[in-house]
């Protein structure tokens, strides 16, 4: 089982770096800022405690990860505290997104906030590429 999800925050200037330091992720990053020529396409990369090694997430892109492995801790480092009202997100499995998410969807355990999360094509447009 792993657990997925993709999230962003609305209105905020908010980066964040991931690391796991314990297991391994898949982590994902996806381009959601308007009129960016990488709209919508992502990068993926695996972080693990053997390699060290992180990915920093800027602003305008929603960002999430799969567990590889079971106990498997991830750290974020963020320039802001968590906002519940500024919390957001975006559907893991949406098809325009073309991720190649390293489980299936009936073994992704997911909450249910990210089981109702929208497609790109239905985000609202909170950041906009300058």
């Amino acid at each position: 089982m792993a657990s997925m999800l993709l999230s962003f925050r609305k209105t905020i200037r908010s980066r964040s770096t991931a690391a796991s330091y314990a297991a391994s992720i898949s982590r994902f990053a996806v381009d959601i800022r308007w009129g960016s020529p990488s709209y919508g396409r992502h990068v993926a990369i695996v972080l693990s405690a053997a390699e060290g090694n992180q990915l920093f997430v800027p602003e305008g892109f929603a960002h999430g990860f799969c567990t590889l492995e079971p106990n498997t801790e991830v750290v974020y480092k963020v320039n802001r505290y968590y906002s519940a009202e500024h919390d957001r997100g975006l559907a893991w499995n949406d098809p325009e997104l073309d991720i190649a998410w390293p489980v299936s969807a009936t073994e992704a355990l997911l909450s249910d906030k990210d089981r109702r999360q929208p497609v790109l094509a239905e985000l609202p447009r909170h950041y906009r590429y300058e």
